[in-house]
């Protein structure tokens, strides 16, 4: 396995504040948050996978992994705005939201679930870094993007070679595709709309829909056509769903329209 890359791989001389996009600094603070929260999903996923040596190993990689995310993002949040700080941050993120940690089975019902919704995650992660690299015109936040969009698509097979030993746990497509769509669903819950407060308004009273809309208008707008497709193609498979070219390009082309209506509303309204 080759090693994974560092901190100091980044080329943190070609940043250009001149090329800082104010919106997308507010998403990447935001997301830099999320990202530095990964030890409460590696405590809550070992606990599922407890007797389970060959996860427990990936979890600890994956966590890691994760974290240096958000690293990565903090320092050049930091850079781009010198005011900000992700310590403080970070301390009030943690200190308002935490996921349920008192568990001692998997909340998807199954391990064949928890990994699915897994899969979903990880694609929807490196989709939305793929659109912030595509948006982005400062180098060193493309860098840094591009690197997160292939390590999320990574972990996206990570998750999903795992299934492939749980599967039996949701055998049903139908199943997989509940599964999958009520994890698209959670992204409006409120570890994103509260680290957006934490990282762009912690001296304003915390108003979770206000902030989840204001996260949501920013990071959907991000989106192209191309990534909504890859994200669809990427579900389905997770879900072990075939889709031909005849039911693929309507089918995407729904998506697409749905997103990029929905982006536009937030954004009017914002």
């Amino acid at each position: 396995m080759s090693q994974h890359w560092t901190l100091d791989d980044i080329d943190w001389q070609a940043f250009d504040a001149a090329k800082v996009d104010a919106d997308l600094l507010r998403t990447v603070k935001a997301a830099s948050l999320v990202e530095a929260n990964a030890p409460d999903y590696v405590s809550y996923l070992s606990v599922v996978f407890a007797d389970d040596p060959a996860m427990l190993d990936e979890l600890e990689r994956w966590g890691a992994e994760e974290e240096q995310h958000g690293a990565a993002l903090a320092r050049w949040a930091e850079l781009a705005d010198p005011g900000f700080s992700f310590d403080k941050a970070l301390k009030e993120f943690q200190d308002g939201y935490s996921i349920p940690q008192d568990v001692e089975e998997s909340t998807r019902g199954s391990r064949g679930g928890e990994l699915l919704a897994r899969c979903v995650v990880e694609t929807g992660t490196s989709s939305f870094y793929s659109a912030i690299r595509d948006a982005s015109d400062e180098p060193v936040l493309k860098e840094i993007a591009g690197r997160l969009a292939r390590d999320e698509f990574n972990h996206y097979k990570l998750f999903y070679d795992h299934f492939q030993r749980y599967e039996t746990d949701v055998p049903s497509k139908l199943r997989r595709l509940k599964i999958a769509l009520g994890r698209v669903s959670e992204a409006d819950d409120d570890e994103l709309s509260y680290a957006y407060y934490c990282a762009n308004r912690p001296n304003a009273d915390y108003d979770r829909e206000g902030c989840a809309k204001a996260y949501q208008a920013r990071a959907l707008g991000l989106y192209q056509r191309r990534h909504t497709d890859r994200l669809v193609a990427m579900i389905a498979n997770a879900c072990g769903i075939r889709i031909g070219p005849r039911v693929a390009k309507p089918l995407t082309s729904v998506v697409w329209w749905g997103f990029s209506t929905h982006a536009k509303r937030l954004a009017d309204a914002a």
